[in-house]
């Protein structure tokens, strides 16, 4: 058995940071399943959201805009205490060696879809790169943290109503070790490869959903996926993420013949928010049969577009296509998980020892849709949430000092089937719970999904990464449709044309491991799930 002091699975810019924040405390272990570098953080082009004391913005502002974005669901109280934490939050990031680009001794700011001011922070157009580079630096120098890639996490494990470690597999073995944890953090980040198109990497499975499922802790709003208006139309290339910050920049959506449409949607044009753009977006493809619309920022001065866009201007040149001579191909992806696991102002889950940070976890923030950049923002200070947690608890809590009997692990019946069933399921969720929403369709996909669980995904340790992703993929799924079929309105990032107006009050949508999911034949004939406003009080475990 091994031991450490504190557990943290996923090493995106949540994880690191909370590394970094709890290696005061003690011994830290932070996981990752591929390499350390891949993660959507890394990939997050536009920036970090911040009103800081020298700018003439104001964060009542940034609130305002965030409640906007968040149609209903955002919760103002957790908003505000996220988004005034900025100042401390990028001071933290220059402290461990983050840049930003400056301009004439000032921060270079810019603006994305939804923000009223410039309060983006960014580093060119690879935020999330130079944020991961500076903590993973300052990471590797502290001997207090073991940084482990290429490393699964097949269950949790829990003792006497508390979470006590993790279940691990390193790479190249068949066995798994239990790694026993004062306290255990999930940073595992989202789920966009349920989906198949999206601007995420290919480890954001849903991993941290689908432990925390089996874990028996609340999950909330997985029906709110985010899809990101542009990435580029490239047929069978990887999709490449074309930054909200372009249409900061004044880049134009445009039909093929020119014209631009976007104020024919919304009276903020390309700078509404991403959902209202990405339906927008497929509406015009679907009216007028396009596999894809146009961006334009050829209008845009040659050493604006490569001074703020370098590695977006040498990617779509690698793909034949010159940002500054005219327009280029996009279309929609999925790329944020708005919903997530429950957790209140300091991280804690239900389960004593289980905390969840990042996009894994469901602050309050995002509501019904994400306002860009507001996402690196939260990952910093959700981190220190926890870290103060732990440092203003009376002692820490005590690791298992015995080792737990292993889960059963048995390979399943289609195990060879895991890879075309993952594209299978991937092209079922775009299809029936993407951008556009009906209930049919919702229906017939959770038929289908449900025959697949049916095959057996009970056994409690996986067998291999496939295997792992595969479940975790399916679990995701499966709530992403339940919960999408039960929230009989529009609302965000959930477009049911069936139900196209809002409900009211908003309601936020809980799901358990105990809950029993209505059949498809069932939906919408029962009584909706009573999770009005605010639920933290019944679930808010003691410190």
């Amino acid at each position: 058995m091994l031991e450490t002091d504190f557990l943290i699975i996923g090493a995106g810019s949540a994880g690191l940071a909370c590394a970094l924040e709890l290696a005061a405390l003690g011994r830290v272990t932070v996981l990752s399943k591929d390499a350390l570098t891949l993660s959507a953080s890394d990939w997050a082009q536009g920036g970090i959201a911040a009103v800081l004391p020298e700018s003439d913005d104001s964060v009542d502002q940034h609130v305002a805009d965030t409640l906007r974005a968040g149609a209903g669901l955002c919760e103002p109280v957790a908003t505000t205490q996220i988004l005034a934490q900025a100042p401390a939050a990028i001071a933290r990031l220059l402290h461990w060696g983050v840049q930003f680009d400056r301009q004439d001794e000032h921060w270079q700011l810019t603006r994305e879809g939804g923000h009223q001011a410039r309060r983006v922070l960014h580093r060119a157009d690879r935020t999330g790169h130079s944020i991961i580079q500076g903590l993973l630096h300052s990471a590797q120098a502290e001997p207090r943290i073991q940084l482990l890639p290429h490393t699964l996490v097949g269950a949790l494990q829990e003792d006497d109503g508390r979470i006590t470690g993790a279940w691990l597999q390193a790479s190249g073995q068949d066995s798994w070790t239990f790694l026993a944890a004062r306290a255990v953090i999930l940073a595992s980040g989202g789920l966009g490869q349920v989906y198949r198109h999206t601007s995420n990497p290919s480890v954001a499975t849903g991993d941290g959903i689908d432990l925390a499922w089996r874990a028996g802790v609340t999950l909330r709003d997985l029906e709110f996926v985010q899809f990101h208006p542009t990435t580029l139309y490239s047929p069978g290339e990887p999709a490449f993420l074309l930054s909200e910050a372009l249409r900061g920049e004044g880049a134009l959506l445009r039909l093929p013949n020119g014209e631009r449409f976007m104020p024919r949607h919304d009276e903020r044009g390309e700078l509404a928010p991403r959902d209202v753009v990405s339906r927008a977006i497929i509406r015009e493809m679907q009216a007028k049969r396009l596999d894809h619309v146009l961006l334009d920022i050829s209008h845009a001065p040659g050493h604006l577009i490569e001074q703020h866009f370098p590695n977006i201007a040498r990617h779509c040149r690698e793909r034949g296509y010159d940002l500054g001579r005219g327009p280029i191909p996009v279309v929609p992806a999925a790329h944020y998980s708005c919903g997530g696991v429950l957790v209140d102002a300091q991280g804690r889950t239900e389960l004593p020892g289980l905390y969840a940070i990042g996009e894994v976890a469901s602050t309050g923030l995002h509501g019904a849709n994400r306002l860009a950049s507001n996402s690196l923002l939260e990952c910093v200070v959700a981190a220190h949430a926890v870290y103060a947690d732990l440092a203003g608890a009376s002692a820490l809590p005590d690791r298992s000092a015995k080792r737990p009997p292993q889960p059963a692990t048995a390979p399943s019946a289609t195990q060879a089937q895991r890879p075309e069933r993952i594209r299978e399921l991937q092209d079922l969720l775009w299809q029936e719970v993407g951008i556009l929403r009906q209930q049919q369709g919702m229906e017939r996909a959770l038929t289908q999904l449900r025959e697949w669980e049916a095959e057996g995904l009970d056994t409690a340790l996986p067998v291999g990464r496939t295997d792992l992703e595969w479940r975790s993929l399916l679990r995701c799924a499966l709530l992403i449709t339940e919960g999408a079929l039960r929230r009989h309105e529009s609302r965000g990032c959930h477009f049911d044309q069936d139900f196209p107006e809002l409900a009211e009050p908003p309601r936020h949508l809980l799901q358990r491991r105990d809950w029993t999911a209505p059949r498809a034949a069932d939906v919408g004939r029962g009584p909706a799930i009573d999770a009005n406003a605010d639920l933290r009080a019944e679930t808010t475990p003691a410190p």
